[in-house]
């Protein structure tokens, strides 16, 4: 296990209040997952469930967790966020604590039976959403037995939701709205 450094003084009255701010839960990449979540009809979820790590998401009953990761703290392996310039010493300590912690949990989690999942901050921008929601939740979506849902537009650009995916010929069942008829593709599985 990493040593512990106690945390240095704030640079300024500035920087204490932001890192005050700081939230453990609820923050915008998590609201941005769970809206998703719920308009692909992956709803039923539990927020900080008392399991190691406490998953930012999960589905107990089927034993399937979720993290949503922000890059600075648990120093993403995509956007490999900067090191702070000050106090060099405390945050790379900090930090090997914080991935060593998080590595920790998933074993502990997986050893116990979970599906573990953990999705990047970076990786909810509007410019990758779209191709992280299209990789993860086909995989929940079987682990959880749910189908998807989609969402699909009309020649007004009106959306519609409600549409499960993946009929026994692997396209949309019982669509009930004008966009409805639009297929996305024929070959979709």
């Amino acid at each position: 296990m990493t040593e512990n450094i106690a945390a240095p003084r704030a640079s300024s009255e500035a920087v204490r209040h932001s890192m005050q701010g700081n939230k453990r839960a609820n923050t915008k990449p998590e609201l941005v997952m769970r809206q998703r979540l719920r308009a692909a009809g992956l709803g039923g979820y539990r927020l900080q469930w008392k399991v190691p790590g406490r998953p930012d998401i999960a589905w107990p009953g089927k034993k399937v967790a979720l993290f949503v990761n922000g890059c600075f703290w648990h120093r993403c392996p995509y956007c490999h966020p900067s090191l702070p310039k000050r106090h060099v010493e405390y945050w790379t300590v900090k930090f090997a604590r914080n991935q060593e912690r998080d590595v920790a949990n998933i074993l502990k989690l997986q050893d116990a039976g979970w599906h573990v999942h953990v999705v990047w901050e970076c990786q909810l921008k509007k410019k990758r959403i779209d191709a992280t929601v299209s990789v993860l939740f086909p995989v929940l979506s079987r682990e959880l037995g749910k189908p998807l849902v989609i969402e699909t537009a009309d020649e007004d650009g009106a959306t519609c939701a409600g549409h499960p995916v993946g009929g026994a010929d692997g396209r949309p069942e019982s669509l009930g709205c004008a966009g409805a008829a639009k297929e996305t593709s024929p070959t979709r599985s």
